[in-house]
């Protein structure tokens, strides 16, 4: 009797604690896992690309062997980026459950068809509807987020699901290690469609729902929260129409540039550039993605905190640049790894950032177009895991000149941001003004 008494106590508890607050049991704790095993699926290749079976296997030997790998990410991302559009499109139709859910039965697909892939042609084509299927993911949580969240929690919320997006893959070089060492590299991939088969597309089903109001587990006063304005108005022009969003859109360029560059090739950079053992090499990989874990969980206290996101991206452009020219002088493998780690991790914040501008340029009704737009500058991601394989066959396996090229598009990311600072900071002027008071600006 006493147990169930205390069982009874816990479930009250657990209850009230949920109490205005279930949108992030409902909403968050899906697509959080929904980014920790998609990452897995898209990024986890720079790990198995280490592996000497999978090399062997699918003919990845001679001159050419780092360009035929950069393909293998390029056309991934071609594919992931240009479909972000048609998702964008359908999502502000279908709504973003049912088309996570068909998206996730594709790439579930695709995992199992890289698995059986034996030849190289045969994989890179599990890699293009991998991209397809995948594409959906940005539009559907930028989605969700605007539909689900008040505007004083955005970033909050945006941090809450880029969490899975770092922390996935930190778990993830681990556990693809571990099957590579005890598998085959087939093996990888099977476990992955498993973890989307019985895992995400279950939790998409049964837990979430389009907007709050579908759903039924919010109460009126959740409702009211969540629909409560700051005080801001929306603005009534497209998005498309202000140009800090096609700024914050060149800013991702540079950052998918730069965090692709760095992903795909770190495992690579630290076996053979730097001599890392197997071992070595998956603690670095972790610890760079935990890097990009806490910048995002940072970005989204301060970005909330300070309501000055732009300044912060702006910091985290130049941080990165700082990091890749420390990593190119250290005098020590270690030290050079963790400074490579370090930039990957700054990029995984102005990922978050970039986000949350989506949904503070954008409405509920144009969301998801504004987030494939969005999303398709993941193509120039592919460009850059390419071009660094390209640019290392022509220095002879030297990751120098490609390293001094993503300092250059870290700079370039910086001098974007610096247009949208002065606006933002006289936006919040106004804010902090009461409404019966006038100030120029």
């Amino acid at each position: 009797m006493k147990a169930v008494a205390k069982m009874n106590m816990f479930l009250e508890r657990g209850s009230q604690m949920l109490k205005g607050n279930k949108r992030w049991l409902y909403i968050a704790v899906p697509i959080f896992f929904f980014w920790f095993f998609g990452q897995i699926d898209k990024l986890g290749i720079s790990v198995i690309q280490t592996d000497p079976g999978f090399l062997s296997d699918l003919g990845l030997t001679g001159a050419d062997k780092n360009a035929k790998i950069g393909l293998i990410t390029f056309i991934f991302t071609i594919s992931y980026a240009v479909s972000n559009i048609f998702w964008g499109f359908v999502i502000d139709k279908a709504g973003p459950r049912k088309t996570a859910v068909f998206g996730l039965f594709i790439w579930t697909a695709t995992m199992i068809a890289g698995g059986l892939a034996s030849s190289y042609e045969m994989f890179l084509i599990s890699r293009v509807i991998l991209g397809f299927g995948e594409g959906m993911m940005i539009p559907v949580c930028g989605k969700f987020i605007s539909n689900w969240f008040n505007q004083r929690e955005l970033g909050r919320a945006q941090s809450t699901w880029l969490a899975g997006n770092y922390f996935g893959p930190a778990c993830g070089a681990v556990i693809l290690t571990l099957v590579l060492a005890t598998f085959h590299w087939e093996a990888a991939f099977f476990f992955l469609a498993a973890f989307n088969l019985f895992i995400v597309i279950p939790m998409f089903w049964f837990l979430t729902r389009d907007t709050p109001e579908q759903h039924y587990a919010i109460d009126k006063e959740e409702l009211a929260y969540i629909r409560k304005s700051d005080g801001t108005e929306k603005p009534k022009k497209s998005f498309a129409q202000d140009y800090r969003y096609w700024i914050v859109w060149f800013g991702m360029l540079m950052s998918s540039f730069l965090f692709f560059g760095i992903s795909i090739w770190l495992p690579t950079y630290l076996v053979e550039a730097k001599s890392f053992s197997r071992e070595a090499m998956t603690g670095i990989t972790s610890l760079s993605w935990l890097f990009a874990l806490g910048f995002v969980l940072s970005c989204g206290f301060l970005a909330d905190k300070t309501r000055r996101p732009s300044l912060l991206a702006t910091i985290l452009f130049s941080l990165t640049a700082v990091f890749l020219t420390a990593a190119i002088f250290a005098p020590h493998p270690v030290l050079a790894g963790i400074c490579m780690g370090l930039a990957m991790g700054t990029q995984g914040g102005v990922f978050h950032l970039s986000n949350l501008f989506i949904v503070k340029f954008s409405t509920p009704e144009t969301a998801g177009r504004a987030a494939g737009l969005m999303g398709f500058t993941n193509i120039l991601g592919g460009f850059s895991s390419y071009i660094m394989g390209w640019m290392r066959d022509l220095a002879g396996g030297d990751f120098g000149p490609s390293i001094v090229m993503l300092i250059i598009a870290a700079s370039l990311g910086f001098i974007a941001y610096i247009f949208t600072i002065k606006k933002e900071a006289a936006e919040l002027r106004i804010e902090q003004f009461p409404p019966n008071r006038k100030v120029i600006v």
